[in-house]
């Protein structure tokens, strides 16, 4: 007989439009108005938008050049991370008043497992809404939340009644839930992927849900196991209060486009530099080294290679990035390039097979 599956009380908080609201807190001129952080350079990218300018399309990502043609009235912020972190701090401690089992996924948003916690309060939509209003009380600023019995559920929650509210998914409605969510709206499904799943018919959880695990692995290859498991409801992923980084990074723009490899060979032996010196405070090597092209169209590429031992050293790195840059023509001028190491040996093998049943809807509990 099967083990039953674990019901856990989960909070993903996301605060509201993050590193915009933080200036608009601090500069009350800018409240109201539609302000985005970052460059406002033809080369300039945006990191956050406040709402009001999310009212005319712009997004994180998006160009600044574009951001300006959507909203000619838009105002350029520059970014001031040593603040973020400040109060992304102070909603933290808040976290930690109710339970020790929270896993931040960035300065902004938390997981947290409530299913025991320090007030003992039975009630995770009860927490949620305290929480919020802490952090409201504390530093000004709007949070959302979703709750439910899983992670996975609780992120896409918190995305429903945003921004500034919540959604309580409690176990006998995720079932439904689920079935009735477009694909788009799950986690994990990205631009590419729900193109791909729209051309398979597949366009809510019930479509989703229709489709057998072999079909899925088939034409979604690893993925197709994770997609099938969610949509009943499963996802066991614990939440863990340090997480192991799993890659090391850096990149750079550049004020103009590159054309030739030699000059984007000389800037990745900078950023391999960066790179290594990142790998020595934290001390960890990796096996899999990525090198990140972004073309001036703004199409982005990555070339990887796997190598049968760790390195961490900028000559070694180089030497495996000289062969993925001349591994191919360059279909166009560079404006970006960036090298990542994965596979790092700090990562613990666990073997964690998802269970094939679904969740019991029949249990209930406060939530």
């Amino acid at each position: 007989m099967n083990e039953p599956l674990p019901i856990r009380k989960i909070i993903h908080v996301d605060m509201d439009a993050f590193y915009a609201s933080v200036e608009q807190l601090d500069n009350p001129e800018l409240r109201g108005k539609a302000i985005v952080v970052g460059g406002s350079s033809k080369r300039g990218v945006v990191s956050a938008a406040s709402y009001e300018a999310r009212k005319f399309g712009v997004r994180s990502a998006m160009s600044s050049v574009t951001a300006k043609r959507l909203c000619p009235h838009l105002i350029f912020v520059k970014s001031n991370f040593d603040r973020y972190r400040e109060v992304s701090q102070q909603i933290r401690k808040i976290f930690h008043e109710y339970t020790d089992l929270v896993e931040p996924l960035s300065l902004d948003e938390a997981y947290l497992d409530v299913s025991e916690n320090k007030k003992g309060n039975p009630s995770a939509t009860l927490i949620a809404k305290e929480i919020r209003k802490k952090i409201k009380d504390k530093t000004g600023l709007n949070a959302s939340a979703g709750i439910s019995i899983n992670k996975f559920i609780a992120k896409v929650a918190s995305d429903i009644n945003k921004p500034n509210g919540q959604k309580t998914v409690p176990p006998e409605e995720v079932l439904d839930f689920l079935e009735k969510l477009d694909i788009k709206k799950f986690y994990g499904v990205g631009k590419v992927t729900k193109e791909k799943m729209y051309r398979h018919g597949i366009y809510t959880g019930e479509d989703l849900k229709s489709k057998s695990v072999e079909y899925l692995t088939e034409h979604f290859g690893k993925s197709g196991s994770y997609y099938y498991h969610v949509v009943r409801g499963i996802h066991n992923s614990a939440v863990k209060p340090t997480r192991t980084r799993k890659s090391l990074a850096a990149e750079r723009t550049f004020s103009e486009n590159i054309s030739s490899e030699v000059y984007m060979l000389e800037r990745l032996e900078t950023i391999a530099e960066e790179v290594e010196r990142r790998l020595t405070k934290s001390n960890v090597a990796g096996k899999t080294i990525t090198l990140k092209i972004k073309y001036s169209d703004f199409t982005l590429q990555t070339r990887s290679k796997t190598l049968p031992f760790y390195i961490s050293s900028k000559s070694l790195m180089i030497e495996a990035v000289k062969d993925l840059l001349f591994q191919e023509k360059m279909k166009n001028s560079v404006r970006l390039l960036g090298i990542s190491l994965s596979n790092l040996n700090n990562e613990k093998k666990e073997q964690q097979p998802e269970p094939e049943e679904s969740i019991d809807v029949q249990l209930k509990f406060d939530f």
